[in-house]
């Protein structure tokens, strides 16, 4: 990836409904070249989706629970059933004392409870530590530039 298209990526990534005109002005290409830049980026996987970023607690989902998932046999085939729990935003497989991190959203701790002896019916689940997060600072996407890299050409105009 060159500076335009992490550009393009930092670009969408506050506003995916930019226009590719306007994105194209903001990089100094025409929006067709824009369009096909970001064309490329999907196709080549670094742009996954295009999704909208929803206040979960507006959703009624205002407890937010990382669950360390301890088990007895390698959890690395067992994305499907952590997928199929509907509340589970995230896993990963983890080094450590336990062997997936879940990031967990519900209504209520009940709700979180429930979802906690789910976990237990996934195959090689032999235990759980749940963290309840009383409150979010930040949580910040994937950055299209590493520290050392040139600015952005929109913060050096």
């Amino acid at each position: 990836m060159d500076l335009i298209d992490r550009e393009l990526v930092a670009l969408l990534q506050r506003d995916a409904t930019q226009s590719y005109a306007a994105l194209g002005k903001a990089v100094g290409l025409s929006a067709g070249a824009a369009h096909e830049r970001v064309r490329k980026l999907r196709e080549r996987g670094v742009i996954r989706r295009t999704t909208v970023d929803v206040d979960p607690a507006a959703l009624g989902r205002g407890v937010l629970a990382f669950v360390h998932v301890e088990s007895s046999a390698w959890m690395g085939d067992s994305a499907a059933a952590f997928a199929a729990i509907p509340e589970i935003e995230e896993a990963h497989v983890i080094a450590g004392s336990a062997s997936v991190l879940v990031k967990v959203r519900t209504s209520t701790t009940g709700q979180l409870q429930d979802v906690l002896r789910r976990l237990y019916e996934i195959e090689g689940v032999s235990g759980t530590s749940a963290t309840v997060s009383l409150e979010t600072f930040f949580e910040r996407p994937v950055m299209p530039y590493e520290p050392d890299e040139p600015q952005a050409l929109s913060e050096r105009a």
